[in-house]
């Protein structure tokens, strides 16, 4: 059996767009107008708040790391480094929204979409994605950098209001000396105006240095909180092997329609003709070797109808669409020349898991039947969370080799297209597994 792939051009990846300006740097070029905005105002809210986040992120990273090292033998500080790794995805959530204090334009979530997953399929996705890793490094750089640059500019607007407000404190502690200047009192309110012109400048100085700091952290969380190219590439890549997934399962169904519309009633039409040429021919006694000759073509002729049936039902069976993977993998079984167990509780599954499990576990027992020489062979799957497993196991000589030949090679390809893997495990005498894993979802 053999059916032509159409080609599906993958299109070219249009170059990442320059990124956007920072917005506090671009208002920070008027100074008249940036100091008289809300800019200074959102930028100390933003790296204020950052400030025992970063902290608390910076505590957090310290124990689950020091105890995953610690404890990385017994097991369980695999454990806390994989939750260290994983934290770091609901924090790029939170300072994605975050940013909005400081930048109007939204940085996107660089990861895939998992909805419906189960924990554990959204955390061993989550573990594999560069994206996580990037997260990781920002929090990081949160805990380490950022945090303690929002400490000081906090440090430095509490000093420099505090000058500001000089000439209210002197009078209010009044007679109790007042020293703005280590060892040297202040004589009254008015005297107290020069802290007061110290603490202006101050003010000037943290709301640059607010605004300095807040569109550096945008620069970072732009890099590592956000899409980058390699991400778009992968994901148009998934995409177009889901288009080609969909046009080689479009082609079959075309290849079936035109066989089984086609060629298969030309057939039946040639059989009931010569069935009446034969039935003709025996009238005459002197055509009694054109009658033998007749029934013969009779009987090629339902051969090769059975045969094209066979094919049919091979590119896309029929019970597979109306029943599901069981009843078509169980159809299978009664076939094959070696006898087969079928242990399989499955719920009706996507088409494309269903017909790629399908074309799977027929390719194996195909496999099994030429190369193997078992005398039985069994078929078993479960749906565990969010993915499908199936184990096709037989008892023949083992020794399979995916680089020799026999198959394995593509259907090692069929299950990749679906972000599927396949394992196998055939020792040389036997017996040999196949263990396959699609996910049902995305």
């Amino acid at each position: 059996m053999s059916a032509s792939i159409p080609s599906v051009p993958v299109p070219p990846v249009p170059p990442a767009p320059a990124a956007p300006p920072v917005a506090v740097w671009r208002a920070a070029r008027r100074p008249l107008g940036f100091l008289g905005s809300w800019w200074p105002w959102r930028c100390w809210a933003y790296l204020g708040s950052g400030f025992p986040l970063g902290y608390g992120v910076l505590l957090a990273l310290v124990l689950l790391l020091g105890l995953g090292v610690l404890l990385a033998v017994a097991g369980v500080g695999l454990l806390l480094l994989a939750g260290a790794l994983a934290g770091a995805v609901p924090l790029g959530a939170l300072e994605r929204r975050r940013l909005r204090w400081v930048e109007p334009e939204p940085v996107a979530d660089p990861h895939t979409s998992l909805a419906g997953a189960g924990p554990a399929a959204w955390l061993r996705t989550r573990l594999r994605e560069r994206a996580t890793r990037r997260e990781f490094g920002y929090a990081v750089l949160l805990g380490l950098v950022f945090g303690a640059a929002g400490f000081g500019v906090l440090s430095l607007l509490a000093f420099s209001l505090m000058l500001v407000a000089s000439p209210v404190i002197v009078w209010a502690l009044a007679p109790e000396p007042v020293m703005l200047v280590p060892g040297q009192a202040v004589a009254g309110p008015l005297e107290a105006l020069g802290g007061t012109a110290v603490g202006l400048a101050g003010l000037v100085l943290t709301a640059y240095a607010g605004a300095l700091i807040a569109g550096a952290q945008v620069k970072c969380a732009r890099l590592l909180l956000g899409p980058r190219a390699e991400d778009d590439r992968v994901l148009e890549l998934t995409r177009s092997r889901v288009r080609l997934v969909e046009a080689f399962e479009a082609e079959r169904r075309r290849i079936e329609r035109d066989l089984h519309d086609g060629a298969q009633q030309q057939l039946v039409a040639l059989s009931m003709t010569l069935g009446l040429a034969e039935l003709r021919l025996r009238g005459h006694p002197e055509a009694a070797e054109a009658a033998a000759l007749v029934s013969r073509g009779r009987e090629e002729a339902k051969l090769a109808l059975a045969q094209l049936r066979d094919l049919v039902r091979g590119i896309h069976p029929q019970v597979l669409t109306d029943h599901g993977l069981a009843a078509a993998v169980a159809e299978v079984a009664l076939r094959h020349p070696v006898p087969v167990t079928v242990d399989l509780e499955l719920p009706r599954l996507p088409e494309p898991v269903e017909v790629t499990a399908y074309f799977t576990v027929a390719e194996a027992l195909a496999n099994a039947a030429k190369h193997s020489g078992a005398a039985r062979v069994g078929v078993a799957g479960r749906v565990e969370g969010d993915r499908l497993t199936l184990t096709i196991t037989d008892d023949g000589r083992g020794g399979a080799d995916p680089g020799a030949g026999a198959g394995l090679a593509g259907l090692a390809d069929r299950v990749a297209m679906l972000q599927g893997r396949l394992t196998v495990s055939s020792p040389v005498g036997g017996p040999t597994e196949l263990r396959v894993e699609v996910p049902c979802s995305g």
